[in-house]
Order: structure tokens, then C-alpha cells, then sequence
């Protein structure tokens, strides 16, 4: 018998091995995308996700400021670079299987989960091409500690899904699109193409997954009657720690649909005039 969409998403969260779980992800999507090109529906069903999702033992999981840090110049500092790169990938295949699995008994257009289980589908291929840089650097994932606030979005906006799509695309994966031009140029520089390479594809894909944050967000600040912007802003104020940190990327953040004035005003800085 054919599993509901939430509970595919559920088996997803709670596989721990991160290759296990990518290949399970890859599945669920290229089952899920061949019953909508049969027009065959996978009843999106209701289910109960845990928490927290399943993780290997390794890394051993710190509070951010415990991380250390290292300098990217070296072999060293870059491997971290990448190693926290696939932390924060393996995270985002949990998040998106977890805004399908958490929410399916909001009513939603099927292109909502068409949306999401692609962005999972995509974030699971992030994770194994730097998985792939981190070995044929003599690396690994779980050879070094990681952040252990990865999934305090998740947790916050377990039952709010406005929250859930303004903290978590339209704030985080947004960050993504700031900080991976400089990334890309770290490695750039030391000439390793296989994850330039891997960062470009990273990097073209994100826009997407944001910008399907803001579409969703709209969608349900219409239907509801809300002003997006004055939700937006409210709900990055509860639910999101401390203030944006600049400089954004404006042109990447403009192309996924968030314009200046979403977040200058939770900066630190002040906003620009175009911004205000």
C-alpha cells in the first residue's frame, strides 16, 4: 500500500544515517513526482513527526559559541567551512520534510508540497555533493562538532506555519544567499574546483527554495487578510534571535521575492532610503 505524503516525510525524519536519509529523501520525491506526472494523487495525509529528527552520533552537536573557528585560508579552516555546510544541508532536508509532515492538516494547494518535497529532494543532493568535496578532501561529516541551534526554528514555529516560512526560508536559507558568493570565492582561491562547483549549485538552487517561502507566506497572509510585510516583521521579532545581520544580498533576495523594506527594518544598521 502506498504511504501518505506525511508519512513519507515522517520516515525521512527518522532515519539518522545522513546518506540513508538523502537516498530515502530522493525516493519519497521521485515517487511522489511520478504519481502527479501519472495525475495519480498520494493522499497527502496527516502525521505525527518527532520533535526533533533522527541524527547519527557524530558530529557531536555544541552551542555555537563552542564551535571553533578556524581560518579559511588553510586546509583546515576550509574543511570546517564545508563540514558546517553539510550540517546546515542535512538540516534543511529535515526542514523541508518537516513543514510537509508538521502541516498537513493545514489545507494547501498541491503545489505547496510540490514546492517543498522538491526543495527536499534538492537539499538532499546538496548535502552528498559536499559530503563527496569533504572525503576527497580526507574528510568527512561528523569528523568535526556543529552548531546545535540548527533546529531552534523548528522547534519555535512547531505550530504556527506563517512562523515556519518566515523564519526559516525568508530568514535562514535567505542568509545562505548572502554568505555563499564569499564562500565560493574561498575556494576559488585555493583552486578547488569540484566545490566551487558544488557551491554554484547550491547557490542557484536556494534562491528557489526562498522564494517559495515568500509565495507561501503570501498566499496564506492573503488568505487570511494580513499585511505580509507587518506579519513578516512580527513574526522574525518573536520568533527569530537578535537582528538580520548585513550586508544581504539585495539582487539574489529581489529575483526569491523579498524586497528591501521585508528586511532592513530587523537589521541592526540603518536601513538604506530605498529600503525604508
Amino acid at each position: 500500500m502506498t504511504k501518505t505524503l506525511t508519512e513519507m516525510a515522517v520516515e525521512v525524519l527518522t532515519t539518522a544515517d545522513g546518506r540513508e536519509k538523502t537516498a530515502l529523501s530522493h525516493k519519497h520525491a521521485a515517487t511522489w513526482f511520478a504519481a502527479r506526472d501519472a495525475g495519480v494523487s498520494i493522499p497527502v495525509g496527516t502525521a505525527y513527526p518527532p520533535l526533533r529528527p533522527a541524527r547519527p552520533e557524530k558530529p557531536e552537536l555544541l552551542d555555537p559559541r563552542d564551535v571553533p573557528r578556524r581560518r579559511p585560508g588553510s586546509v583546515q579552516g576550509r574543511t570546517a567551512i564545508l563540514h558546517a555546510v553539510a550540517h546546515i544541508e542535512l538540516n534543511a532536508v529535515d526542514l523541508h520534510w518537516d513543514i510537509v509532515a508538521r502541516f498537513g492538516h493545514i489545507p494547501m494547494p498541491m503545489g505547496f508540497y510540490d514546492d517543498w518535497v522538491k526543495s527536499a529532494d534538492e537539499e538532499s543532493k546538496h548535502y552528498n555533493l559536499v559530503c563527496d568535496c569533504l572525503e576527497a578532501m580526507g574528510s568527512h561529516y561528523g569528523a568535526l562538532p556543529a552548531h546545535a541551534g540548527m533546529w531552534r526554528a523548528a522547534e519555535d514555529t512547531v505550530d504556527d506555519i506563517l512562523g515556519r516560512l518566515a523564519v526559516v526560508p525568508m530568514v535562514l536559507e535567505a542568509r545562505g544567499l548572502d554568505v555563499t558568493p564569499g564562500m565560493i570565492k574561498i575556494f576559488q582561491n585555493a583552486k578547488q574546483d569540484d566545490v566551487v562547483n558544488a557551491l554554484n549549485v547550491i547557490y542557484s538552487e536556494e534562491v528557489g527554495h526562498v522564494a517559495y517561502g515568500s509565495k507561501w507566506f503570501h498566499f496564506l497572509c492573503g488568505r487570511h487578510d494580513k499585511d505580509p510585510k507587518q506579519v513578516f516583521h512580527d513574526l522574525v521579532r518573536k520568533y527569530f534571535h537578535g537582528p538580520l545581520k548585513p550586508p544581504f544580498n539585495e539582487e539574489k533576495r529581489a529575483e526569491a521575492g523579498l524586497p528591501p523594506d521585508f528586511y532592513w527594518p530587523l537589521s541592526d544598521e540603518t536601513p538604506p532610503p530605498h529600503a525604508r
